[in-house]
């Protein structure tokens, strides 16, 4: 729930920065920082969906020209990097790291695995409008053998299933592979570097999200929570590799999230 709360926070000021500013529009991208433990993962093998910034190191944070990335929020955007950075030390790790200590690996991995189960739905919706008609079969079949053989989702069953891939997708790369560009780059509290196109994605995404609909908001921010804190345990130790080799952070994250998305859109 907090996650939903400053994503709404973060579109209606970016939208209203978007009426003040003026500049060229950009082709989109999503992300956040990503957290990994390589050690954790060679208990389980190399998993696709925690590999997502090793595809960063083969970009330079200078490879791209600064007036490539339309940046009028560049103070503000700057400055939510450091908080980010300093949230991530002082809190997540630290709470995600206690978590870890006292829930084993494998029940952290099947609670990842629940969470991404009920995400289904927004992955068969966005991979349908992108006209991915494997891949919106693909994930429905994973879905409907995740739920029954991998018992509600806390087993990936659905690996073992010969030609059926996993299709991550969003509503983001939905709008950018029908021509939307990214308006301008934005830095989110607590999730991190997006822009305005990804920002609108994510309510699009988290209204197709099943624990949206939890009543209550105890209730849903603790499922939130929970959600949020697992995901961290399991992908801690990569933030601070990748910071090591960022001569300059903030320009790092955004041109890497840039890049990343534009190659997601177009490939």
């Amino acid at each position: 729930m907090l996650r939903r709360l400053f994503v709404l926070i973060m579109v209606a000021g970016a939208f209203f920065s978007a009426n003040i500013c003026t500049g060229p529009a950009m082709a989109f991208s999503p992300g956040g920082l990503a957290f990994n433990d390589a050690n954790e993962l060679d208990e389980f093998g190399d998993f696709d969906e925690f590999d997502e910034f090793d595809e960063f190191d083969a970009f330079d944070e200078f490879d791209r020209h600064d007036e490539d990335v339309f940046d009028p929020l560049y103070g503000y955007n700057r400055a939510m990097t450091t908080f980010n950075d300093r949230f991530y030390f002082w809190v997540l790790k630290p709470t995600a790291s206690g978590y870890a200590w006292i829930t084993p690996a494998p029940v952290r991995r099947s609670i990842n695995n629940v969470f991404r189960n009920l995400g289904y739905p927004a992955r068969a919706i966005n991979n349908t409008l992108q006209l991915n008609g494997t891949g919106a079969f693909d994930e429905t079949v994973r879905f409907i053998v995740n739920s029954t053989v991998g018992m509600l989702g806390l087993f990936d069953a659905a690996q073992a299933v010969p030609g059926i891939e996993s299709h991550d997708t969003d509503f983001g790369l939905t709008l950018g592979r029908y021509g939307m560009g990214s308006v301008f780059h934005v830095v989110l509290p607590f999730i991190g570097p997006s822009n305005v196109r990804d920002s609108a994605g994510m309510l699009v995404d988290m209204v197709l999200d099943p624990i949206f609909y939890v009543e209550g908001f105890y209730i849903g921010t603790a499922y939130s929570a929970v959600d949020e804190f697992n995901h961290a345990s399991l992908r801690l130790g990569e933030y601070e590799r990748m910071k090591r080799e960022a001569i300059d952070l903030y320009i790092f994250l955004r041109n890497a999230y840039e890049q990343n998305r534009d190659m997601q859109i177009h490939q």
